[in-house]
């Protein structure tokens, strides 16, 4: 595997974004603050609206005016997300906060992959994008297995929910000053600085890479593609965050730590799940390549992930209603693994059909029907929970998606175009 700094510093990037201590404890956190799943679901859509608007427009311009700024601006976003989320316990002030974290991750997604694809480009590394990228998505899985630690260790010392949004601040700082050193020609800005014609120089390429992207949905193999990669990744957004009431719930039936109070006796439970499970998603994602080489082709290996991961949902809920809550965890924990393994699979498998130069603005086309979908899967999963409870909740869920897999499955002739 070829290592540079620039590899390090790319690992950095991810292993700092995932030093969200906050994740681990999100869905718990609005409980606490006595909202229903509902509302936690309608909070989901409203960040995915706001991605939806800006998804399109945050691709453009990394693509025409620098994905350096585009990621700057985007870690903005997250900090002031975070300080409304340090001091809201309202539903109106929390979807403010989604709002600006909306924002943040429709400027981020797609932006960072393109300059990672765009640095094994230039330097004739192409041939390794699925372990490159694997190895670099690693690095953030092992930031979110630190980051439940250190949550947990927050909380025991005497902390609430609320002041993790505070303690996120600090690595997204860190974060901001590395994406600065980034070298300018990862930058890919398309309009020359000096000359006095810029704006001209930028509508000229909006143009472009607006037409470029239009193409990209008459290729057969890119809209299967792109529709593929993005229900898989709406499904495992909508649902992963109820892992945390399973654990809470599993937490309070076992006798250890019982002389704390309930939040601390859930924060080492949670935080130790977490903990293991990231470690898992790690080594996944640095093997995914691994899993590409047990199931090829290539499309073959994504449909597989995704198969297995709808079908874990389904049985994970089917353990819960018989209140057999290790299996249950064991088997959500399987969306998580299959995620990271299926994510790498799915970005080699976009830069084979998607132009080179358009990469940021096709990858933006995948979040942005990622969240149409979440933005109607996410209120439907918290509706089915409040009516029916989570156990039915999830197990309708995963046949649903079942259903779907005829519409999302990849051909291997799909691979030519």
């Amino acid at each position: 595997m070829f290592r540079s700094k620039q590899f390090y510093k790319f690992c950095a990037y991810g292993f700092l974004k995932n030093l969200r201590l906050f994740d681990a404890f999100f869905l718990l956190f609005l409980l606490e603050n006595d909202l229903p799943y509902l509302q936690i679901g309608f909070l989901y859509s409203i960040r995915q609206v706001t991605i939806y608007i800006w998804e399109v427009p945050s691709g453009l311009l990394a693509d025409a005016l620098g994905r350096k700024k585009t990621l700057l601006f985007a870690l903005a976003s997250y900090l002031i997300s975070f300080g409304i989320f340090y001091i809201s316990d309202i539903f109106i002030l929390f979807a403010a906060a989604m709002i600006f974290y909306g924002i943040g991750e429709a400027f981020r997604s797609g932006t960072h992959k393109a300059m990672i694809l765009e640095y094994l480009k230039l330097n004739g590394l192409t041939d390794l994008k699925t372990r490159y990228y694997g190895a670099t998505r690693s690095w953030s899985q092992l930031g979110s297995a630190i980051s439940s630690l250190m949550a947990m260790g927050v909380i025991w010392t005497g902390q609430n929910y609320r002041e993790l949004f505070l303690f996120t601040a600090v690595p997204y700082l860190l974060d901001f000053i590395n994406i600065a050193t980034y070298p300018r020609e990862l930058d890919k800005t398309h309009s020359d600085a000096s000359s006095p014609f810029i704006l001209n120089s930028v509508r000229k390429r909006f143009k472009q890479t607006w037409h470029d992207f239009i193409n990209i949905f008459k290729h057969k193999e890119a809209v299967r593609g792109i529709f593929s990669a993005a229900t898989y990744i709406a499904v495992y957004k909508g649902a992963k965050d109820y892992l945390q009431p399973m654990v809470q719930a599993a937490a309070i039936s076992i006798p250890f730590f019982m002389e704390v109070d309930q939040t601390k006796h859930t924060a080492v439970f949670v935080g130790i799940v977490y903990f293991i499970l990231y470690l898992f998603t790690s080594f996944a994602s640095r093997n995914a390549w691994r899993f590409e080489e047990s199931f090829r082709p290539l499309s073959k290996a994504i449909n597989v992930a995704y198969l297995a991961g709808v079908i874990s949902i389904a049985i994970s809920g089917i353990f819960l209603t018989f209140n057999v809550a290790a299996l249950a965890i064991i088997f959500f924990i399987l969306i998580y693994i299959l995620q990271n393994i299926r994510r790498p699979l799915v970005v080699s498998y976009l830069s084979e059909i998607i132009p080179a130069r358009v990469m940021a603005s096709g990858l933006s086309a995948e979040s942005q029907l990622e969240t149409i979908i979440l933005a109607v899967f996410a209120p439907l999963l918290g509706f089915l929970a409040d009516q029916l409870g989570l156990a039915a909740a999830l197990v309708i869920s995963g046949l649903l998606f079942l259903a779907l897999f005829p519409f999302v499955r990849l051909r291997e002739k799909d691979q030519s175009g």
